[in-house]
């Protein structure tokens, strides 16, 4: 049984607040083209703690190469994740879980994400995502979906990343200096 991880990690230099809302506003997106559509399926907001849950579904292209979806389970149209997010306002954090619908009977990719004030500078913000792909089974197949889980989830991560930059420049302006 394949096991893969992929560890992020970046330090936005901009407030909580506005990393969080450009975290939710970040998809769809003409940078990534992949992400086709974002839809909020569950919000609420536990009155004792602040903390606001949000369940959302993407529904991605399937970026798997032409010549891999030979193989027919490769060849599905679209691929489908789900995003769980606990934002707590006050303490300044927010944990994030995704993980892929599409194709689970082989392989399992999930993602675990945290955004938080940054330890170094309160107008600064850590993210820290690591990846897991583990792939059910064995063989030629597997091995080639794995190669690909992990190069979809480092390079969806990277992009990721980029966009986010992007995003607080146009709505915020520079980076907050040391």
């Amino acid at each position: 049984e394949g096991m893969s991880t992929v560890d992020v990690h970046q330090v936005y230099k901009y407030p909580f607040e506005q990393v969080v809302a450009s975290f939710l506003r970040k998809y769809p997106n003409p940078m990534d083209k992949n992400v086709l559509s974002v839809k909020i399926t569950e919000e609420k907001r536990d009155e004792s703690t602040g903390v606001i849950y949000r369940k959302r579904i993407a529904i991605c292209q399937n970026v798997v190469p032409e010549i891999l979806r030979k193989v027919s389970i490769l060849k599905v149209p679209n691929i489908q994740l789900e995003e769980e997010s606990w934002l707590n306002p006050r303490e300044r954090n927010m944990a994030i879980r995704s993980h892929c619908l599409t194709w689970t009977q082989y392989a399992s990719m999930k993602e675990e994400s945290v955004f938080r004030e940054s330890m170094e500078n309160p107008n600064w913000t850590e993210f820290i995502q690591r990846g897991r792909i583990s792939i059910t089974g064995a063989g030629f197949l597997n091995c080639i979906l794995e190669t690909f889980a992990s190069t979809f989830l480092r390079q969806g991560a990277q992009k990721g990343i980029r966009i986010m930059e992007m995003l607080l420049k146009e709505q915020c302006g520079a980076p907050v200096a040391e």
